[in-house]
Order: C-alpha cells, then sequence, then structure tokens
C-alpha cells in the first residue's frame, strides 16, 4: 500500500517517509497542490499526509476536489499553524486526524497504519516491524538536525566532512546521502584510510599500473576510479599520512588522479564524503593535517551528536537491533518498559555501536521472551567491566601504532614521544578553555608559571595558535 505525502520541508519529510516505510508503506511524496491533484489523477492511494501551508496555497482548502476524486481515502493533516481556527477547519474536512507541529513521530506511523487498516498485518507487534528507509535510526532533536544537513546536500555534489564520536554511525550518514542522492545509480565505495599501510594508501586511492612496484602484476583501479559516477567515502581521514594527504587535495582540487607509476592523468567524477573522530584543529597547529586540505573537506560539515546527547534515541534503537538479530538467527525478544528506560540512562561511551552490540550479545543469552530490567542489569555491569578493559587495551594499541608509524631511535622514545604529545595537548587544553591560561594550568594539573614557559618554549599562544 502506498502512502501519499504531501510536504514542502524536505526534512520533515524524509523522517516521515522513513517512519511510514518502517510501518511497511510506500511512500509518494511531492511538495505543492499543483503535484498532489496531478498524482491523485493518476493512481489511487491508501491515504494522504498532507501539510496545511504549502508552496502553492493552503493544503485545506483544497481538500474538496481530493475528497470529490477519493471519498474512502483516509487524510491526516499537519500544520505548525497551530490554533484552535486550523483545528477546526481540519475537522470540518473529514480528516482521519490532525497532527500540529511538532507531533510524535510514532504516533503519527500509527494513526496512518490505523487509518487504513494494515494493523492486523503487523500481529499488534511494533517491534517486528522491517525497518526500512533510511540507514539512521532516530528522531530526537539532535538527529533531526542532522537529518537537515542531509537533505540539504542530496542534490548537489558539495563535499561533506561527517564529525563524530567513534560509533556514532558516520558511514550510515555517507550512505544515506548516496542512496537518497542524485548519484545513488553509482558505486558507493568505502575506504578506512586508518587500515591501510602508509606506503600502499596512494597505490589504493589512486590506482597503479603493471610494475610500478615489486608485486605489481598488473594494473590496478583505485578506490576513485572504483567509485567514478558515484561515491567516495573516505573514513578516518584524520590519520592520513601527510604525503597521501597532499596527493589527495591535488586531486579534489583538478578532478583528476595519476595512477602509481603511470604518466597519464585518468578524470574522475565522484561525491567525496569524509569522516573523522578527531578534532582536526588541534593536528592543524601541530603540522599533522593539511590546513588547505581541511577547507577543501570541509565544505558542509555534518556532526553526529554521541548517544548520551540523545537517549530519547535509545528505545528505538534498541527495538531495532533486535530485529536485526532475529533476522540473522539470533532468538526473538521483546523489552518491558522498565528495561527499555534502563537502557536509555546509561552513559553508551562507546555509542551506537556499543549499544548494538550489547543487544546482540543480549538477544544471544537472554532466555526470557519479554526481557525486562532485572534481566538486563547484571548483563549491563558485566558489559561495563569489559568495556573498562577494551579501553585498557586501546590505549596500548595506540601507542604501538604510533611508534610503528614514527619508528623513533634506540634512546629516543621518550623525548619523541613528549615532542610528538605535548604541542597538540598544550593546543586542545587552551581551546578548551578559550584560551585562559589560568584555567587551561587547572585543567592540566600543572603550575601556571609552568604553562606560560612551555607555551613560549613551544610557541603556542593562549588562543591555541602556532606563532
Amino acid at each position: 500500500m502506498t502512502v501519499l505525502l504531501v510536504e514542502d520541508d524536505a526534512s520533515i519529510a524524509l523522517v516521515i517517509t522513513a517512519a511510514l516505510e518502517a510501518e511497511g508503506f510506500a511512500v509518494t511524496g511531492c511538495d505543492s497542490i499543483a503535484e498532489r491533484d496531478r498524482l491523485l489523477q493518476k493512481r489511487a492511494y491508501a491515504a494522504l499526509v498532507t501539510d496545511v501551508m504549502l508552496t502553492d496555497g493552503d493544503g485545506i482548502e483544497t481538500l474538496g476536489a481530493v475528497r470529490d476524486a477519493a471519498p474512502d481515502m483516509p487524510i491526516i493533516i499537519l500544520s505548525a499553524q497551530n490554533t484552535l481556527d486550523t483545528a477546526v477547519r481540519a475537522s470540518d474536512t473529514g480528516a482521519f486526524e490532525y497532527f500540529p507541529k511538532p507531533f510524535d513521530i510514532d504516533e503519527l506511523a500509527r494513526t496512518v497504519r490505523q487509518a487504513v487498516g494494515n494493523a492486523a498485518s503487523r500481529s499488534g507487534d511494533e517491534d517486528d516491524a522491517p525497518v526500512a528507509g533510511l540507514p539512521l535510526v532516530g528522531r530526537s532533536a539532535p538527529m533531526q538536525a542532522v537529518y537537515r544537513m542531509i537533505t540539504r546536500v542530496l542534490r548537489n555534489d558539495l563535499t561533506v566532512l561527517v564529525l563524530g564520536e567513534s560509533g556514532t554511525g558516520k558511514e550510515l550518514v555517507a550512505e544515506a546521502i548516496h542512496q537518497l542522492g542524485h548519484r545513488k545509480s553509482g558505486p558507493f565505495v568505502a575506504v578506512n584510510t586508518a587500515a591501510i599501510p602508509a606506503d600502499l594508501i596512494e597505490s589504493e586511492l589512486f590506482g597503479h599500473e603493471k610494475g610500478a612496484f615489486t608485486g605489481a602484476m598488473a594494473r590496478h583501479a583505485g578506490k576513485f576510479e572504483q567509485a567514478q559516477g558515484g561515491t567516495l567515502f573516505l573514513d578516518e581521514i584524520g590519520d592520513m599520512p601527510l604525503d597521501a594527504q597532499t596527493r589527495l587535495l591535488r586531486a579534489l582540487q583538478s578532478g583528476r588522479i595519476r595512477r602509481v607509476g603511470g604518466r597519464e592523468e585518468v578524470a574522475v567524477d565522484v561525491r567525496i564524503v569524509a569522516a573523522t573522530n578527531r578534532d582536526l584543529a588541534p593536528m592543524i597547529a601541530a603540522g599533522t593535517f593539511r590546513e588547505d586540505l581541511f577547507y577543501r573537506l570541509n565544505v558542509v560539515p555534518i556532526t553526529l551528536p554521541p548517544l548520551r546527547e540523545r537517549a530519547d534515541d535509545v528505545p528505538a534503537l534498541a527495538r531495532h537491533f533486535l530485529h536485526l538479530a532475529a533476522g540473522e538467527g539470533l532468538p526473538r525478544h521483546r523489552l518491558s518498559d522498565d528495561a527499555t528506560a534502563l537502557l536509555a540512562s546509561q552513559p553508551w561511551r562507546g555509542n551506537v555501536r556499543e549499544l548494538r552490540n550489547f543487544i546482540y550479545r543480549m538477544a544471544l543469552l537472554a532466555r526470557e521472551d519479554l526481557i525486562d530490567a532485572a534481566v538486563l542489569e547484571p548483563m549491563l555491569e558485566s558489559g561495563v567491566a569489559e568495556a573498562r578493559t577494551g579501553e585498557d587495551t586501546a590505549m596500548d594499541d595506540a601507542v604501538a601504532d604510533w611508534l610503528n608509524h614514527n619508528r623513533p631511535g634506540e634512546g629516543q622514545v621518550y623525548d619523541a614521544a613528549l615532542a610528538a604529545f605535548e604541542r597538540p595537548l598544550f593546543i586542545e587544553a587552551l581551546r578548551r578553555t578559550g584560551g585562559n591560561q589560568l584555567r587551561a594550568a587547572q585543567y592540566l594539573g600543572i603550575n601556571r608559571n609552568t604553562l606560560r614557559k612551555r607555551l613560549t618554549d613551544l610557541e603556542i599562544d593562549p588562543g591555541g595558535h602556532q606563532r
């Protein structure tokens, strides 16, 4: 069954579409009365969801013609004009329901389902519904802001830089931009630049010719060529080596690449979406990330909120992951209200990725069909202990990666590490304290005079910039 959605706010239309698709509906969207009427002449729809104030008129005043054409089609009206007059006018049309903005998206979806009599096909269990539409889940205010930014880049090729902590779903944003944008018929190619050895990254990105280096037995098309006509997602861009940053900048500026060992330049037509969980400002100040590359990538920044800042989304995410787990052969479960509240109260330092892993583990281990807080609590406590061990391991890995990448000489390791980390540490402390040296010293736990001396030695001004 198909619902006709008439909404001229692209971000709201995007979220409503995802919610209705999750209810099992197909959705046809338009943003004007004229387009609505044209679509209604071509076919019948299970329901009409329409805004009141549209680009070419009042959605309520023109519903008479809709009623004449489709007298049995239920109509749900949305309006930001939250006045008594609007509510009365909506009621006079015989609308099935009226929703003043902002509204509860879940309630809207349930109302549409009720209006078209689709409740029986869902067996009364909303947790069993397939999840469709956007690859992103969540309707909190922070995620609404993300959706709004996504809609603004769908019809253009502006470069997007996705920022956010590890585990927040940056690749899902890139996938959404690709799947919903005008390049969706082309390939989506993702590459984790941090996972490629420094001596191979140029070959991976730009390709190589036969004989370019030992082991290059044939011509190899790099990620840029593989993504031709589509989207190239450069994950962990903050970990890219400086030499590769230079070649990447040249490719972005010219729209052309040269394979390693090759002489000819190859024109590439790709949309670039990059992502990082690192703060690039202190890296630029420390000289480890090119400032000109940052400006080239940071055309449209989209910042993903950590899960702790959108706890309202935890219940929907938990249900989503339970559904995915069941689809992968794990036992099917439901969450009680107190279990859902307990999940929403957790800090989730690993963000959505940590929640997903926990839900999968819970789905595997829990014996009850309906999981309550008493069942969850010991699992959460066990997970916290494991996470702490994991944090220690991650720090060990970070130190090992730095040593492997920089290879300081024997007897120089301590001085090299101090030189590498001290300067960006002071810059970050100053940034977090607005350049206030006293607060920065307190933040670091050192004497203010010591801080001043080190700032002079390291040529850092109180604003955190190189002199």
